[in-house]
């Protein structure tokens, strides 16, 4: 065939190369909406800014309940049964899986890793024995990592990064739902001395796999609010100090960043529940040793949401919190993050009750009533069962994750919340909070609401 050629004019020239640049936008933008194209690459080849922060979220969030391992259903489960929900998982030849120890009973520590990337992130979970909601959404995350062998996300963390999974460090603490190993040692406060066999594990691995970026997966009181008077916290991150003057270094710095972007993914979902944990430096602490260590290391503290006593919203919302960091570490996305969204998030405040019942009127027995305010907690404040009774009185100031103004009502213990002797009544403090609130004193009045057993 032959071709006809002639010279472009500067007209021609400019016309070709505007259409060359749209078919240029046009190719990236398909990409994109594909997910063929990694964020950084977008940017890097359009000029556009970065895929905003509610993309990564609700990508997580389908993956979440589309993999979803349905065998573990509760925040309670022993280390034989994580072990078999996820060996359909495992099985896949994406995984390599290996014991790196084992526990003071005899149980296996085990690592998974995934991919063969060039940057090594490390990752583990429930070092605390009753902190699982993590080591529920890595159990998702498997599920993924080994089904979707042609989502682009999967195929960006296979080649760019080596992950490597510890999930249930603590399982003779998962055994009775308890923070302490067998020898009711907090293994996350044994990284100076190493006594245990989970701490060996842990540093035994992280010497031998040198990882770049770290994340600590623990759960923290569901009596935490964000700062002083905000809202009860779902997520508390840290970039965790490396010294007592909490200094920034280009670790520490990383870390900072990785934390800022999960912050901002998380934020459409968890408006006013992100909260930052207290980055005191603790030596004997495994996030802060990790950070001196070399790996920059991010801590994400699982807190609770109302109407969430399983804590399976904040097991989903995991899922894209820990795969958007991955995502943003192997695009080098937070190399662009702002400090800011880190930075500018409430300290955690404790101290809370579960319940605080303003103004009512409470009524003993045979004896004339008397105006108090009540706090309860719960002896799981997650699910809110189990209240028991924490102070009466005069409370003005209290907080509390909820609180009832009772003004006008009267508060009527029933008799599992009394101890008797002869004729006479004493409401006690740690009682079962066994309460009738009622619109009068007679204890047949008009029963506005029930606390305790009565209420289920």
């Amino acid at each position: 065939m032959r071709i006809h050629s002639r010279q472009l004019s500067k007209h021609d020239s400019s016309s070709l190369l505007g259409d060359l640049m749209r078919l240029r936008f046009l190719h990236a933008a398909l990409l994109a909406v594909a997910g063929l194209l990694a964020p950084a690459q977008i940017h890097a080849q359009t000029g556009t800014a970065k895929a905003p922060a509610g993309s990564a979220l609700s990508t997580g969030l389908a993956i979440a309940k589309q993999h979803r391992v349905d065998a573990i259903g509760e925040r309670r489960f022993t280390h034989a049964a994580f072990w078999a929900a996820v060996e359909p998982s495992l099985a896949s030849r994406a995984f390599r899986t290996e014991v790196i120890g084992r526990s003071i009973l005899g149980r296996d520590i085990r690592a998974v890793t995934f991919g063969t990337g060039p940057v090594t992130v490390l990752l583990w979970s429930q070092m605390h024995g009753d902190e699982a909601t993590a080591t529920m959404a890595l159990a998702d995350i498997f599920r993924f990592l080994a089904e979707a062998e042609e989502h682009p996300l999967r195929e960006r963390l296979r080649q760019a990064l080596t992950i490597v999974f510890v999930p249930m460090l603590n399982p003779d603490g998962a055994e009775l739902f308890q923070r302490e190993n067998a020898a009711g040692v907090d293994v996350n406060r044994d990284g100076r001395r190493r006594a245990t066999p989970e701490a060996q594990a842990l540093k035994r691995i992280r010497d031998r796999v040198e990882p770049r970026f770290a994340f600590n997966l623990h759960d923290q009181s569901a009596r935490t609010r964000v700062g002083r008077s905000g809202e009860q916290a779902a997520i508390a991150l840290l970039a965790p100090a490396f010294d007592a003057e909490r200094s920034y270094n280009d670790v520490r710095s990383r870390a900072r960043l990785v934390a800022a972007e999960i912050a901002t993914l998380l934020a459409p979902e968890l408006r006013g529940r992100i909260a930052k944990y207290d980055d005191a430096f603790n030596p004997r602490a495994f996030g802060d040793l990790m950070q001196t260590w070399g790996a920059s290391t991010v801590l994400i503290e699982s807190g609770a949401l109302p109407d969430d006593p399983q804590k399976q919203r904040l097991r989903a919302l995991h899922v894209p919190a820990i795969l958007g960091a991955l995502d943003a570490i192997a695009t080098r996305r937070y190399e662009s993050a702002d400090p800011a969204a880190y930075d500018s998030l409430p300290f955690n405040t404790g101290g809370a009750s579960d319940l605080f019942i303003r103004g009512a009127q409470l009524v003993l027995p045979g004896r004339p009533p008397l105006q108090v305010d009540v706090a309860v907690n719960y002896e799981d404040a997650v699910a809110r069962v189990d209240g028991r009774i924490r102070e009466v009185g005069d409370l003005e100031g209290a907080v509390a994750i909820d609180t009832l103004d009772a003004t006008g009502l009267f508060l009527h213990p029933r008799p599992d919340a009394l101890m008797r002797r002869d004729d006479d009544a004493w409401l006690r403090i740690g009682a079962p909070a066994a309460l009738d609130l009622r619109r009068g004193a007679d204890p047949s009045s008009e029963l506005v609401r029930a606390f305790g057993d009565a209420a289920k």
